[in-house]
């Protein structure tokens, strides 16, 4: 079977096809940079994703401040990690960079936040 991708690796946008054959990547073509075949080769045998979005902030300038993973987790665990990251509530002030959940479902990621949130004055 032969599968077609475009590659997000860089903003080339490379059109990839992979031959599978018994769950196997038996060729990678179509890709102008190494990074291209080994994303074909990644979403075929254990697809990552990272994740973006906020968590409740109390006391701040702002209501939310957002997060993201700082690596990335596999795909099918997006809804197990999003499912901790809306349990949290942070106390203002947010810092950017400041962790919030620490490998998270022990997946080897942080949740970090992406935006200053100031204490309200």
């Amino acid at each position: 079977m032969v599968k077609s991708f475009t590659c997000i690796m860089c903003p080339r946008g490379c059109e990839i096809s992979a031959e599978i054959s018994d769950g196997r990547v038996c060729s990678v073509e179509g890709n102008v940079c190494p990074k291209g075949k080994d994303y074909v080769i990644q979403e075929l045998t254990a697809p990552m994703r990272t994740i973006a979005s906020s968590v409740l902030v109390e006391g701040g300038e702002l209501p939310l401040a957002s997060v993201r993973l700082n690596r990335p987790v596999p795909k099918e665990r997006i809804f197990d990690v999003m499912e901790e990251i809306r349990k949290v509530k942070i106390k203002a002030p947010a810092v950017l960079g400041q962790t919030v959940i620490a490998d998270v479902l022990g997946l080897g990621s942080d949740v970090i936040v992406t935006k200053n949130v100031r204490k309200k004055s």
